[in-house]
C-alpha cells in the first residue's frame, strides 16, 4: 500500500511551510504513483510545474474541514501543489500573497462564521483591509435552507474578497444539506478554471446547485455507513434524565452497534434518521383530503404510499419555494401544515405534485455522549425534546420527539451514522480541560470524561454545568458527583438558574472563578463550550474576554487577541448549535 509523504510536526518549518510542502509532495506523489488514473482535460505531465493552490476552510462541525482535505487530495492528482489550511492559521497580511485560493466555509447560528473563521471574516470586512488584486478565488458555502441566513458566511467571504479586488474565477456555490454533488461540481469547475486560465475574467457572483444526490461520486474510501446509507441500529435504552416536576424532557438514548463495525471518537456527532409525527401526517392528509394510500414517488425516486412518504421521506418543516408556488398567497408560514391550512378551500393539489414540492427529510446530528472505550458496542446520546407553540398550534421537534417519545427500546430500530468532528476532541491525556456545557451541552463532556478515564490521563478536568433546577434538572447527577468524588473531575461548578430569586447561569460561575480559571489557562489548559449558540455561547465568550481583562490584567484589545490566540492554537473549541 502506498502512503502519501508527510512532513512531521517536528520538522524545522513553519505551519504554512509544512502545509505547502505536504501539498507539493502529495501532488507530485499522486501523479507519479497513480499512473492508472484516467486522464482529464486538466491533467498534467510529470514534467509540468505544479500549480500552487491554497484551500482555506472554516469548519464548526468538521464538514468543511473534511471537504477541504478531499479537495487538496483531488487537486494533487490534477497538477496542483495544494494545501488545506484552517482559517484560524492565517490572516489578511499572509493572504495578500496568495494567487489561487479556494474557500470552503460553513454557516451556523444566525448567519455566523465558524469560530476558526471569525478573525479572518472580520479582518476582510474591515475598511483598512489590503488589496488582494493578485488573487483568483472561488467560494463553496455550506448551509441549511431551513435557516433564514442560508450560507451567509460564504456569501460574506465571496463579497469581501471581491471588494478587496480579488478575481472570482468561478461562481460561488451555495450548498444545502445534500452537498456532495454540488461540492463535486464546484471543485471540478474551479480546478479546471485554475488550470486553464491564461487571462482572467470575472465570473458571475453565485450559483446554487441542487443536483440529485445520485450524481455525487463515491468517496475513494467511503465509510461503511453514512448519511446516504445509515446503519439500522436497535435502540437499547431511552430513559428520562429529568426528575418529576421538571419543565424539560431530556432522555438518555443508547444504540446498539454490535456487528456494525462503526467506530467513533469522543467529540464526534451521531447522525439520526428521524420520522415525522404520525399525528402531524394525519393533519396534512386531512388538509389534502387524501386517505394516505395514494401512490407517489419519494424525493429519492422510490414509489410508495403518500402516508409513508410523509412519515419517512419528506421534510414537513419550513416550506420550500416550490411548495409556496403551488399555494400562492400564503404569507409567513412556519411549516408545511400552515400552508395547507391557510390555502383557499377550493385549492386542490395532486398528491404526487405535493410530495415533489417538499424537501427531503434530513438526518439530525447530536453530540455523542459516550466514549467507545468505555462502552464498546454502544453509542449514547443526550436528547432534549423540543416543543413549542406557534400560530396557535403545538409544534414538535422532528427528531427530538421521535427519539424521546416514539421509539420503543428493544423494539425500534433507527438509522444512524457517525459524523466525524476532528475539530472537537479532548486534549492530550496530561493536558488540563475546562468544559462548559449547560443543559444537553453536557453530552460531549460526559464522553470526554469517560475517554480520559479510559486512557489514564493525568490532566485535570473542570466542568461547568447548569440548568433550571437542581432537584429536577441535574443531568447525570450520580455519575458526575461520583466522578467528582473519586478525583477524575477535579472541579464541578454548578449553576441552577431557578433555584434562587436572581437567575444564575454558567457565565456567572465562570466570572466567580476567574482567577483560578486564568491560572489554568496560563498553565496550558484547553477550554471547551457546548450548547446554545445564540445566547449561552455568546455570554460565555464575553465572560472569557472579561476574565482575560480582570484576572489576566489585559486591555480590551489584548484580551481579544489572547482569546483569538486560544482559538488559533486549538485550545478554545466550541460545539454550538
Amino acid at each position: 500500500m502506498n502512503l502519501l509523504p508527510i512532513i512531521p510536526d517536528t520538522a524545522p518549518f513553519t505551519l504554512e511551510q509544512r502545509a505547502w510542502l505536504n501539498g507539493y509532495l502529495a501532488g507530485l506523489f499522486s501523479r507519479s504513483a497513480a499512473p492508472d488514473l484516467p486522464a482529464t482535460k486538466t491533467s498534467t505531465s510529470a514534467g509540468d510545474p505544479l500549480i500552487p493552490l491554497t484551500i482555506l476552510y472554516g469548519s464548526q462541525t468538521g464538514t468543511a474541514e473534511s471537504l477541504a482535505k478531499k479537495a487538496a487530495k483531488d487537486a494533487g492528482k490534477r497538477g496542483f501543489a495544494a494545501m488545506a489550511m484552517d482559517m484560524a492559521q492565517t490572516d489578511v497580511s499572509r493572504l495578500v500573497s496568495e494567487k489561487n485560493v479556494l474557500v470552503i466555509v460553513s454557516t451556523y447560528g444566525d448567519g455566523e462564521p465558524p469560530d476558526s473563521a471569525k478573525a479572518l471574516h472580520a479582518a476582510l470586512g474591515s475598511e483598512d483591509a489590503p488589496s488582494m488584486s493578485q488573487m483568483r478565488f472561488s467560494v463553496c458555502s455550506l448551509g441549511d435552507t431551513n435557516y433564514t441566513q442560508f450560507c451567509q458566511c460564504g456569501k460574506d467571504f465571496d463579497a469581501r474578497l471581491e471588494k478587496r479586488r480579488a478575481t472570482r474565477i468561478t461562481p460561488r456555490v451555495d450548498c444545502d444539506l445534500d452537498y456532495e454533488a454540488s461540492f463535486a461540481k464546484w471543485l471540478d469547475t474551479a480546478l479546471s478554471a485554475f488550470s486553464t486560465a491564461t487571462t482572467v475574467t470575472t465570473a458571475p457572483a453565485a450559483l446554487t446547485i441542487t443536483s440529485p444526490a445520485s450524481e455525487a461520486p463515491d468517496a475513494e474510501s467511503p465509510p461503511a455507513y453514512s448519511r446516504k446509507h445509515p446503519f439500522l441500529s436497535r435502540v437499547l435504552t431511552s430513559r428520562m434524565l429529568n426528575a418529576p416536576g421538571s419543565a424539560k424532557r431530556v432522555h438518555h438514548v443508547e444504540f446498539d452497534l454490535a456487528s456494525s463495525g462503526i467506530a467513533y471518537d469522543a467529540g464526534d456527532a451521531l447522525g439520526v434518521t428521524p420520522q415525522n409525527c404520525p399525528e402531524l401526517v394525519d393533519d396534512i392528509l386531512a388538509a389534502l383530503r387524501c386517505d394516505g394510500e395514494e401512490a407517489v414517488v419519494t424525493p429519492s425516486g422510490e414509489g410508495t404510499s403518500l402516508r409513508r412518504a410523509l412519515i419517512e421521506y419528506c421534510d414537513l418543516g419550513k416550506p420550500s419555494a416550490e411548495l409556496l408556488r403551488l399555494y400562492p398567497g400564503c404569507h409567513e408560514p412556519h411549516h408545511v401544515i400552515d400552508v395547507l391550512l391557510s390555502a383557499p378551500a377550493d385549492r386542490q393539489v395532486r398528491p404526487e405534485d405535493f410530495v415533489r414540492a417538499l424537501r427531503r427529510l434530513q438526518p439530525r446530528l447530536y453530540s455523542i455522549s459516550s466514549s467507545q472505550k468505555a462502552h464498546p458496542g454502544q453509542v449514547h446520546l443526550t436528547v432534549g425534546a423540543v416543543r413549542y407553540n406557534a400560530q396557535s398550534r403545538s409544534r414538535k421537534g422532528v427528531c427530538s420527539t421521535f427519539l424521546t417519545e416514539r421509539v420503543k427500546p428493544g423494539e425500534s430500530s433507527v438509522g444512524i451514522f457517525v459524523h466525524a468532528n476532528p475539530s472537537f476532541r479532548p486534549p492530550p491525556g496530561d493536558t488540563d480541560a475546562i468544559m462548559i456545557g449547560p443543559g444537553t451541552g453536557i453530552a460531549p463532556f460526559r464522553a470526554f470524561l469517560q475517554e480520559r478515564r479510559s486512557i489514564g490521563g493525568r490532566g485535570r478536568n473542570w466542568l461547568f454545568f447548569g440548568d433550571q433546577r437542581s432537584a429536577t434538572d441535574f443531568l447525570y447527577r450520580e455519575e458526575m458527583t461520583e466522578l467528582h468524588a473519586d478525583g477524575l473531575l477535579t472541579r464541578l461548578d454548578l449553576a441552577f438558574s431557578r433555584d434562587q430569586e436572581e437567575k444564575i447561569y454558567v457565565q456567572h460561575r465562570i466570572h466567580e472563578c476567574a482567577k483560578e480559571l486564568w491560572t489554568w489557562l496560563e498553565a496550558g489548559a484547553h477550554i471547551y463550550v457546548c450548547g446554545d449558540a445564540s445566547r449561552m455561547a455568546k455570554d460565555v465568550d464575553a465572560t472569557l474576554h472579561t476574565v482575560a481583562e480582570r484576572a489576566g490584567g489585559r486591555s480590551t484589545e489584548t484580551a481579544a487577541a489572547y482569546i483569538q490566540s486560544l482559538r488559533a492554537e486549538k485550545r478554545y473549541l466550541r460545539d454550538v448549535y
